[in-house]
């Protein structure tokens, strides 16, 4: 038998381990309880596959407390709880009682629910056991309260230096630096395990100095060391540092485990840089290094975040069998974060179980990419598997597709959802509503979820000012950056381009300019903010010579600002120059060609119309298609200008023939100089007439209550003849209509525009 002993501890794979127990069979020991605990060990050690294990298992028939416990641990170390406990009922049907050793194991499983487990040891008489009292307190520690964990701590008569460690990496848990820090100073003695605690607590901490004071420190380092400190950098975001400390560990002899290798891809994956990422993974083909499936996943990740989508993905593939849930997942969101969502969710509905990890991806990558309507209906689907919870990424997603469409009813129903399926926020959460509300024409809204949350970051006083900004609230987005910088909070570039916007859209020019002068360096885009604010109020030169005397060259922004102002204000001489490096910066982009033409046409000059759509039709340069919508009945219904698709086309077209004969009345002349071609008047009042918004909001009229408020979502600017018409609209039928066009909102009530016709 000593002979099969010495073969049991030179077992280190499953190929061995199977060798091993041909062996045993071959000597007629396959149902002895000590030869099968032998083997389960051994399972355990070198984490074999769970239905082989079982089928060890079941080979004996009458197990005994050491088969049993052997099993117990092997289920344990799987994370197979449920199948802890479900042995342990079996065990005491079989009449096996448990002795110590089995205690530790069920506290372990049981997780916080242990409590009722630490009554029952007590009654049993095994409170004393070193090992069942270091799991309760263990539990304590990881679960709460941490003050039970002490009180154990403080009651015991002989703490081994594993009692120390388990509070000292309690108390980091909980976030009590000052505890930790006290009690490893009043440790007899410290391993390895004890150091890296302090290090892996001030790195998780954020306090990466003291972190590798004590790793400097330690006076013996193994691999988990190194990579406590190695994981602190990655994941505080120094990358740098965490490649310097990884040359330092190779150039000290020691070999990277698998989880060092991971976080110094992570590290490469931060920096998105592909040659540093090649270098890696030369190091590794010369260390001969075994890539197991996480390790692949981490190269896959890296390659992906180094915009190597191939080869991602040709790793992806090669792990045929051995991709797991992880791999599924980082493959599916490089596709979506790359755009490519056709791939996403080809990879996604392939997968052979989805979490709600790869449902987070493709709701986000809908999301991100401009098909918000594509990630709402993914949410619905989701929330029909019962097996599944969204949580804050899912709702952020899909809070934010929301606002991306305007649909407040959509918004109000994810916002119950939350509620009812309780569902904690973050800040991310939080500030994802104010978004959403505000992109809703929700202000009110906006600024309670603002005022309710119990912290406030950078990104919720930005979420808010952009709300004001696209409302024209200028005043408000004044005060709020100077509430911002009384709670301590610094603005950055957001915050002032937000500031600057509202002062534009709200005709605050000295306050605008104010706020320009107190930036110390102002950005391009903060340049483009200060064209905007001049060129709307008519400063038309002024803006130019800002234009000309800047540091920094102009973007397409600050041309694109000039550009509208010169719409706005009939200036042809600087609206020709303005387009003129529009089309060399942005020669694709068809609006620049589309203003243009409607300073020429609002003049009367045909001719040039007609030149700037023959450049046009010579780039290849479509006009983008302008569409307006309408969320009623949980559908968004979409209209673009003549549109006859709809199945309530010949009733909004009557309904808007008949609001023509009222404004007409009330004194509306069409403005036909937004028709960019020279046609009949009557043609050109027709094409006016039927305008996108006006048909959404005559579909608007249609289908809702008398009273009821409607809101339409524009891609494009609302043109001045449908502002006006809008404006007696309100006022004819009664109603309060918001539209939200690409520049801002417009809430028109009672002939009058939130905009005071400034925009």
């Amino acid at each position: 038998m000593s002979r099969l002993d010495t073969i049991a501890c030179n077992v280190h794979s499953l190929n061995q381990l199977r060798q091993f127990h041909a062996q045993i069979i071959q000597h007629s020991l396959q149902h002895h309880n000590y030869w099968v605990a032998l083997l389960i060990g051994q399972c355990t050690r070198i984490h074999a596959p769970l239905a082989y294990t079982r089928l060890i298992f079941d080979s004996v028939p009458r197990p005994n407390v050491f088969v049993f416990t052997s099993m117990l641990k092997f289920y344990s170390q799987w994370g197979a709880h449920h199948d802890v406990f479900t042995l342990f009922d079996r065990m005491r049907r079989c009449d096996v009682r448990p002795d110590a050793f089995v205690y530790p194991i069920l506290i372990k499983s049981a997780g916080k629910a242990a409590t009722g487990l630490h009554a029952l040891v007590l009654k049993l008489g095994h409170g004393s056991d070193q090992y069942v009292r270091n799991a309760i307190m263990d539990m304590f520690a990881k679960h709460g309260p941490i003050e039970h964990a002490r009180v154990l701590f403080d009651e015991m008569p002989n703490k081994t230096i594993v009692d120390w460690n388990s509070i000292i990496s309690g108390y980091w848990k909980w976030g009590h630096e000052a505890e930790a820090f006290e009690l490893f100073n009043l440790m007899p003695e410290r391993n390895i395990i004890s150091w890296t605690a302090m290090v892996s607590g001030y790195a998780k901490f954020g306090d990466l100095e003291k972190a590798r004071k004590f790793f400097d420190e330690m006076p013996e380092k193994n691999v988990v060391s190194w990579n406590a400190m190695l994981s602190g950098y990655v994941q505080n975001g120094f990358a740098e540092e965490a490649l310097k400390l990884f040359d330092m560990m190779i150039d000290a002899g020691l070999q990277p485990d698998e989880t060092t290798w991971v976080t110094i891809i992570s590290s490469c994956s931060a920096r998105g840089d592909l040659q540093l990422a090649e270098s890696l993974v030369s190091s590794l083909d010369r260390r001969k290094i075994r890539l197991n499936c996480f390790v692949k996943t981490a190269l896959l990740d890296m390659y992906a975040k180094c915009g190597s989508l191939e080869t991602a993905r040709n790793i992806f593939d090669e792990m045929g069998i051995y991709k797991n849930q992880v791999s599924w997942n980082a493959m599916i969101s490089a596709y979506a974060k790359n755009g490519d969502l056709t791939s996403a969710s080809k990879l996604f509905y392939e997968m052979p179980e989805r979490n709600v990890v790869s449902w987070n991806s493709m709701i986000a990558g809908y999301a991100q990419n401009g098909q918000s309507a594509m990630a709402i209906e993914l949410f619905k689907e989701m929330t029909t598997k019962e097996e599944l919870k969204p949580d804050e990424v899912t709702m952020v997603s899909v809070i934010s597709a929301c606002g991306h469409l305007g649909a407040l009813e959509l918004g109000k129903w994810v916002l119950s959802f939350i509620k009812e399926n309780s569902i904690k926020l973050s800040n991310s959460g939080y500030n994802a509503l104010i978004s959403m509300y505000s992109r809703c024409g929700s202000m009110e809204d906006a600024k309670k979820i603002f005022q309710d949350m119990p912290t406030r970051d950078l990104i919720s006083y930005n979420s808010l000012i952009a709300g004001f900004a696209a409302h024209g609230h200028g005043t408000e987005a004044n005060e709020l950056i100077l509430r911002m910088k009384n709670e301590g909070i610094e603005p950055d570039r957001i915050t002032y381009i937000g500031v600057l916007t509202a002062c534009s859209h709200s005709g605050l020019a000295k306050e605008g300019q104010k706020i320009f002068e107190s930036i110390r360096s102002p950005s391009v885009d903060h340049y483009a903010c200060m064209v905007d604010l001049l060129g709307r109020a008519g400063e038309l030169d002024q803006a130019k010579r800002l234009i000309d005397t800047m540091p920094i060259k102009p973007h397409a922004g600050v041309y694109g600002a000039l550009l509208n102002a010169c719409r706005i204000h009939k200036r042809v001489d600087l609206g020709e120059i303005a387009a003129c490096n529009l089309f060399e910066l942005e020669p694709e982009n068809s609006g620049n060609y589309v203003l243009l033409s409607n300073i020429y046409a609002s003049l009367g000059k045909w001719e040039d119309v007609e030149r700037v759509r023959g450049t046009m039709r010579a780039r290849g340069v479509q006009k983008t298609t302008g569409w307006s919508w309408v969320e009623f009945g949980g559908k968004l219904h979409r209209f673009i200008a003549g549109d006859r698709s709809h199945k309530l086309s010949d009733q909004i077209y009557r309904l808007l023939e008949e609001l023509r004969k009222k404004m007409r009345d009330a004194g509306y002349v069409a403005d036909k100089c937004y028709v960019l071609r020279d046609v009949e008047e009557e043609e050109k009042e027709e094409m006016v007439g039927t305008h996108s918004e006006k048909l959404a909001i005559g579909f608007g009229l249609l289908v809702s209550e008398v009273g009821a408020m409607i809101r339409v979502v524009k891609n494009l600017r609302v043109c001045g003849d449908c502002h006006f018409a809008i404006k007696m609209i309100s006022k004819l039928e009664g109603r309060e209509i918001i539209v939200r066009d690409n520049n801002r909102f417009h809430c028109f009530k009672n002939g009058e525009c939130s905009c005071r016709d400034y925009w």
